[in-house]
């Protein structure tokens, strides 16, 4: 029986525990014989706890810095294999009342076009994103209970599904917004999302309460303990994540762990995602600005040592960074990426660069990220079965920790593959694609799924969709 009382953010995020694990990495980061041990303990994937992963973290010797990227590049490859799976954000609206001094929605911003989207203009951005091949959204909206109540979501979410435009149709809808009621996220549940993401931003109370001067998300005990109620309303898809450069990446990479270990504990499975996003430039918003930007090869770092620490979670990486950062943390942690993305309201059936949230490094159309991970030799996935097929929560936990999942995921890939193939590929990217999936499909152990899977593609290539295991 899991504890289900009352979650205390500053309970399970122990400011006290955080410092003294900072000052025990700090005093270990060269700690040869104790760094070795943990390595070999992380080899046997079963996860570390945030004190012995941040030693990892502050490891000073480059020899082991280099066995813990081969290592996370070991354990991806377990959990996960060859697989990326794909997906873009749809923003809703930019309405907010938050003070959020990182973020250009903040309420104060009058220079940046106020703009929310009717179900009709909602339609035209679904189907845009359908033409490109997309198969699963993260909606995204501001704070605004008067512009973005939650009846305008779960409508949204309706319309979202409904939406059936040639053989393109949107299987699994993500939702990012703010933190909300346990009554609310019942709701959300119903409506048939698949994983409900918020990230903290930070986990430094301080500095939380600094840079969110006004508005409800300055409730920092609100805001941490809102996956305890998305997981008390049914919802048991969390996806976490903090905003690195806003606070000492030491401090949250250890507070974000420990929100993982809470969630473990309490809920018997802890979160289904975590993200790495690093601030970027947007209107009237200069990372400059903050002091505690982390440099690309101490980010790579970082990557590669949460997929040690909690091996079994997707880790998602966006447009917000360069092809060259996301090539090179494609092979020891990230497993989902964005693609194709536009991060302003309104932006995919028609331009709307002053109403962004960030400006996107990373501008390659769908079909060039396709064509370039086949190329690097990775499976560009659409799928979203488990989540159809009722494997959430625990009930995937289990089957990715005992590596079963496997048997699903890798057909999924290529039937989700071929079908994008055959709808939305350029000539280039399709027939780099066909020969891909032939060389994948005789690498699929299981005699019975690669006989199913290889008459569901013939099937596919004969114009039928949407098989999966």
């Amino acid at each position: 029986m899991y504890n289900l009382k009352s979650p205390k953010a500053e309970e399970f995020i122990d400011d006290d525990e955080i410092q003294e694990t900072l000052a025990y990495a700090e005093a270990n980061k060269s700690n040869r014989p104790l760094i070795e041990k943990l390595i070999e303990k992380a080899a046997e994937c079963k996860g570390l706890t945030h004190r012995e992963a941040t030693v990892l973290l502050e490891c000073d010797q480059p020899d082991l810095i280099e066995r813990i990227f081969t290592l996370a590049e070991e354990v991806k490859q377990r959990f996960y294999g060859n697989r990326i799976v794909l997906f873009a954000p749809l923003y809703l609206s930019n309405y907010c009342i938050n003070g959020c001094v990182y973020c250009p929605y903040h309420a104060k911003n009058r220079n940046i076009p106020r703009k929310r989207l009717t179900q009709e203009e909602i339609r035209r951005e679904v189907i845009a994103l359908q033409d490109m091949g997309h198969k699963r959204l993260a909606l995204e909206t501001g704070e605004d209970p008067k512009m973005s109540p939650i009846e305008y979501v779960l409508e949204s979410i309706k319309t979202i599904y409904g939406i059936h435009h040639k053989n393109g149709s949107i299987r699994r809808v993500n939702v990012n917004i703010a933190a909300t009621s346990v009554d609310n996220y019942r709701k959300l549940k119903d409506a048939g999302i698949g994983t409900y993401i918020l990230f903290q931003e930070t986990y430094n109370k301080k500095n939380y309460e600094a840079l969110h001067p006004s508005g409800p998300k300055s409730n920092y005990a609100y805001h941490t303990e809102a996956m305890d109620r998305a997981q008390t309303g049914g919802i048991d898809d969390v996806g976490m994540g903090v905003l690195f450069g806003l606070t000492s990446y030491r401090y949250d990479f250890v507070g974000l762990l420990m929100h993982a270990e809470h969630l473990e504990a309490t809920f018997g499975v802890g979160p289904h995602t975590i993200s790495v996003p690093r601030i970027r430039p947007a209107d009237d918003i200069n990372p400059d600005d903050f002091p505690n930007g982390v440099p690309d090869d101490k980010f790579l770092h970082i990557v590669a040592c949460i997929r040690l620490a909690v091996p079994y979670t997707g880790m998602i990486m966006s447009t917000r960074e360069s092809q060259d950062v996301r090539e090179k943390t494609l092979a020891i942690g990230i497993s989902q990426i964005s693609g194709g993305s536009h991060t302003s309201v309104g932006g995919y059936a028609e331009d709307e660069p002053d109403t962004a949230q960030f400006d996107v490094n990373d501008k390659r159309t769908l079909d060039e990220v396709v064509d370039w991970l086949m190329q690097l030799g990775y499976i560009p996935s659409f799928c979203t079965a488990c989540y159809r097929a009722g494997r959430t929560g625990d009930r995937f936990m289990k089957l990715c920790k005992s590596g079963q999942i496997h048997n699903c995921c890798t057909p999924n890939a290529l039937m989700t593959l071929k079908e994008y193939l055959m709808d939305y590929a350029s000539a280039k990217t399709h027939s780099f694609g066909d020969a891909m999936i032939h060389r994948e499909m005789e690498k699929i152990p299981n005699e019975k799924v690669r006989r199913l899977a290889t008459d569901y593609l013939t099937k596919i290539a004969q114009g039928e969709r949407d098989f999966r295991f």
